[in-house]
């Protein structure tokens, strides 16, 4: 039985109150969180508030929705009304959205309290969390080395047990990888299974937002919540969503992934994965193939092409977005003699080095003479891939692959070395690139006690698939079962 699902039957019962358990979670931030830093901001005041009326609606029989009572967190780049939404950049400090995000407003509706919102690198920018204006966070781990990115906060805290379950954004691998360096669940949906309607945007055509959680089980039913067609997203798709829980349910027993064939992303499988990843992964592999399922190995020859073609498009389209931070509706304003001064003082001030990095390609690659040259060449790699997946997906159900090529990195060791740093994310873009799912489930620890992450890829909608598939491996393990030093203690 999954961690929310437990919960739910004692608030069921009568043996926990939502304020209770609100209590407990809120108890463990103020003792983790010197460590972990994975908050930006905590809504204590406003949690209990919450949880008194979950109980009293409880007690007058009301039904409880999915997640009635359970404490959640919130990645700090979807808009919360009254409550600060920073995308942990200076150039949004204090600000306050006048409107929930949809993802916001489907949890509130299924019952779900938000403890907070977590860090993250600025405006989601980043693979390691570093690059947040306001702070580090460590991973619960190892408090020397990084939780990965962009969705760090999100991932850290659910490692070290300081909420249920959170939701993250996912660009490029913001969700993926740091479930795979937090040994946690991590799931990014298909492009358009859940709205982007209150979703400060990085990347319009890359961003998908989805759950963090310590079991399949519970991602399935975070996902539940939050999928589902939305009118105020205009890429949001419209198609019914499926019982998500009642098909890890449904699997048998024995073999619960017989008549399921497998692929084995050869492209992933480079001379520079990290060896403890390699042999993980290898026993992810054998273990998938001992509950039935037949693995093959698969080609997509553009497959390392989507690194390049990621970082000409994703900072083109975060160069259109972010040019709305200019001083002049909302948040920071740096005060300067004119108008031109008030934008270059504004923006130099308020946005942090990767930011700036990012905005500079992404204008450079829109601007005259260089537009056909990198941008339109960079859609049709996009294209190419996407087919390369198409093709994979005639012939096997999933595809699998290590969520990242080597375990959580030290905090500053990539610090100077951007291209290091975005090496990171090499077997997670592709699947943006191809708007497809995706989840990382932990697959075993280094030698070091560090996590290590297996990616199940799915085709279009395909979420049921993939999450049976990492159900049924990882009911088959215990690596969902190990908890970091710090929730030992």
């Amino acid at each position: 039985m999954s961690l929310i699902e437990n919960l739910q039957q004692q608030l069921r019962r009568g043996e926990l109150s939502s304020v209770a358990l609100v209590e407990r979670y809120l108890e463990r931030i103020q003792q983790r969180e010197p460590q972990v830093r994975g908050y930006l901001t905590v809504t204590a005041e406003q949690a209990l508030a919450h949880a008194h009326a979950r109980d009293n609606r409880r007690a007058q029989g009301e039904d409880m929705g999915l997640l009635m009572g359970i404490p959640i967190a919130l990645k700090d780049n979807l808009c919360t009304q009254g409550i600060p939404t920073t995308c942990a950049s200076r150039i949004l400090a204090g600000y306050q959205p006048p409107y929930d995000a949809t993802v916001v407003e489907r949890l509130t509706q299924a019952g779900a309290i938000v403890l907070g919102k977590t860090n993250l690198d600025e405006f989601a920018m980043g693979s390691s969390t570093e690059h947040s204006a306001y702070q580090i966070t460590t991973n619960p781990w190892d408090a020397t080395r990084v939780p990965g990115g962009s969705s760090g906060g999100s991932g850290a805290v659910v490692a070290a047990r300081e909420c249920v379950a959170a939701l993250g954004s996912d660009t490029g691998g913001s969700i993926r990888l740091p479930a795979s360096f937090c040994g946690v669940v991590g799931l990014k949906p298909t492009y358009g299974r859940v709205s982007r309607y209150g979703l400060v945007a990085y990347a319009s055509s890359l961003d998908q937002i989805g759950p963090f959680a310590t079991t399949v089980a519970d991602a399935a039913i975070m996902l539940a919540a939050i999928a589902g067609y939305d009118p105020k997203d205009s890429t949001s798709i419209e198609t019914p969503v499926p019982d998500y829980l009642g098909a890890l349910a449904g699997l048998p027993a024995t073999q619960p992934l017989a008549g399921l064939t497998l692929g084995v992303i050869q492209e992933t499988l480079t001379e520079g994965l990290d060896p403890e990843v390699a042999q993980a992964f290898d026993r992810a592999v054998a273990q998938l193939e001992s509950l039935g399922a037949q693995v093959m190995p698969i080609s997509c020859p553009t497959f390392a092409t989507g690194l390049a073609a990621y970082y000409i498009l994703a900072p083109a389209e975060a160069s259109a977005n972010l040019a709305r931070y200019d001083g002049v509706r909302y948040a920071l304003r740096v005060p300067a003699a004119d108008l031109l001064g008030m934008y270059k003082e504004t923006r130099g001030q308020g946005f942090g080095r990767e930011v700036k990095r990012r905005i500079m390609l992404g204008t450079y690659t829109l601007s005259q003479g260089y537009y056909d040259a990198y941008y339109l060449q960079a859609q049709k790699v996009r294209t190419l891939i996407r087919r390369d997946f198409d093709q994979a997906f005639t012939q096997v159900q999933a595809l699998l692959s290590p969520t990242a090529p080597a375990p959580a990195f030290p905090i500053g060791s990539k610090d100077n070395d951007p291209l290091s740093m975005y090496l990171t994310d090499l077997m997670t873009i592709p699947v943006n690139l191809a708007g497809l799912p995706a989840l990382s489930v932990p697959c075993g620890l280094t030698m070091g006690g560090l996590p290590i992450g297996l990616q199940v890829v799915g085709n279009v909608l395909q979420e049921t698939v993939i999450l049976q598939i990492a159900h049924a491996y990882e009911q088959s393990t215990s690596w969902h079962q190990q908890v970091p030093p710090l929730v030992q203690d």
